[in-house]
């Protein structure tokens, strides 16, 4: 029995553990969901929760404001954003992984996983950007059951 059980962890099959939570650390149905989110103690990856803002977030390709954007503003926003996330994760530790997520589904758009070489590194970085602000935003963080990318 525990043999089955281990083997259907984290899949669809598992009728208890949500599969998407375990996936990809968020979860389209977020507190309505009837599986559970079993969210670990200490991992050496995080997320940092609808951290990124693209400029075209409302419409593809224009601003808030309607008008058009232009490609290469968009890219440059993305790289500025990520070279300021980048240094300051850096300085807890040796960064394996640095994701953005470019998805426009409410329990994903924005969302940045890092991926710190130990655990220990990782648990720094969360005690340390708790309760802190970026971009006039508060910066949520948790450690995220994402192994690989």
């Amino acid at each position: 029995m525990a043999e089955h059980l281990a083997s259907i962890f984290g899949t669809e099959k598992d009728r208890v553990n949500c599969p998407f939570y375990f996936k990809i650390g968020a979860c389209r149905h977020g507190d309505r969901c009837s599986r559970l989110h079993t969210k670990p103690s200490v991992s050496p990856t995080l997320l940092l929760s609808n951290r990124y803002q693209r400029l075209d977030m409302i419409t593809p390709g224009v601003d808030a404001q309607g008008n058009p954007l232009d490609p290469r503003k968009i890219q440059e926003h993305f790289e500025d954003f990520y070279e300021d996330l980048f240094e300051e994760l850096n300085k807890y530790g040796e960064i394996e992984s640095l994701n953005v997520c470019d998805n426009l589904a409410d329990h994903m758009v924005g969302n940045v996983y890092v991926q710190f070489r130990e655990e220990e590194q990782a648990a720094r970085a969360l005690k340390s950007l708790s309760g802190r602000f970026y971009a006039g935003r508060p910066i949520i963080v948790d450690f995220s059951p994402v192994m690989d990318f």
